[in-house]
């Protein structure tokens, strides 16, 4: 390992245990906020340091002004770095599931108390992935970082850190927390599966489904009701949310079961169990999922899509993985 990679590994260590772990609303304080100078700071210490020597050596009155001045810049400039960051307020904003091999989206909102804008704020992870943005004077911004993925169960995030380079450049204030929080990964959909096997009889709520053959007139929308059957030329007339029911055969609901599922391991049949709840949501389908141990009833719906992902997410799901 570098010299340079054992020092940051080090201060990390370091920082968290001096900070220990963040819970809910953090707001950072003088004592959470590091400041050094950048690269570019540097070249301009030593640039100062340069024309103080000359000055002082040719004996130039206007030569040392000028180096006093800059010097006055610069450590404005070090001041008002720091204080970009002080007192800004950090809280955790959920997260977005994704499939294996997206990316696990994690979101934090910055809120800014003062009535100054806090400029030129960059959120980074420890995957290197980073944004910037800038806090309107007393307003929140919400920041969404995405980390990789490469397979289901869930990926834990336990650093953010929290910078800025305002206003020249010449430093670089930030402040790190450790939230220790999670993102469930869904199982990714097998790029193709045999259809499902059907089980005629199977009961629950929305077990059956009207066919599509004709249509057979507008009833209330319920939670639940498939998106594609909403009447939106009717909402727009009446503003009532309406559904389309057609007549027809009644097709039985679908109940997946990992037993049933092809593939050649757990992982392959997981896959094919996602692509078939993937498809049936899709469709409009109320479906159910059997695994050992756990049982969801068939409905239709994008709250019971959410419910079965995530119960092949974490069936004997591997370790989570830090980020």
């Amino acid at each position: 390992m570098r010299p340079a990679a054992i020092i940051r590994n080090w201060g990390r260590n370091w920082i968290r245990r001096r900070q220990g772990p963040d819970r809910g609303t953090v707001r950072l304080h003088r004592g959470r906020i590091y400041i050094l100078p950048t690269g570019l700071g540097i070249a301009f210490g030593v640039m100062l340091f340069s024309m103080l020597l000359g000055s002082l050596n040719y004996a130039n009155n206007l030569g040392l002004a000028l180096t006093f001045l800059l010097t006055a810049l610069g450590l404005v400039a070090m001041h008002a770095c720091h204080r970009n960051l002080v007192e800004l307020a950090i809280a955790g904003a959920g997260t977005e599931p994704p499939f294996a091999g997206q990316n696990a989206g994690f979101r934090l909102s910055l809120t800014n108390p003062s009535q100054a804008a806090r400029i030129d704020i960059e959120v980074a992870n420890g995957t290197g992935r980073r944004t910037v943005t800038t806090v309107a004077p007393v307003a929140d911004a919400l920041v969404r970082l995405g980390i990789p993925t490469s397979r289901r169960g869930r990926v834990r995030l336990t650093r953010w850190e929290i910078a800025t380079r305002y206003p020249f450049g010449l430093f670089r204030a930030w402040a790190v927390l450790h939230p220790d929080t999670d993102c469930l990964v869904y199982p990714k959909p097998a790029a193709s599966a045999p259809p499902p096997p059907r089980a005629p009889g199977v009961e629950g709520a929305g077990g059956e489904r009207h066919g599509d053959e004709d249509f057979a007139g507008l009833k209330d929308y319920h939670p639940g009701d498939s998106p594609k059957r909403i009447a939106w030329k009717a909402h727009a007339r009446g503003g009532e949310l309406l559904v389309k029911e057609f007549s027809g055969t009644a097709a039985p609901a679908m109940m997946f079961d990992l037993d049933h599922a092809p593939g050649a391991d757990l992982e392959a049949r997981i896959s094919v169990l996602a692509r078939w709840i993937v498809d049936a949501q899709d469709r409009g389908e109320a479906f159910g999922l059997r695994l050992p141990g756990v049982e969801f009833a068939p409905e239709p719906g994008e709250s019971q899509r959410r419910r079965c992902l995530a119960a092949l997410a974490e069936f004997h799901a591997p370790e989570s993985a830090d980020a």
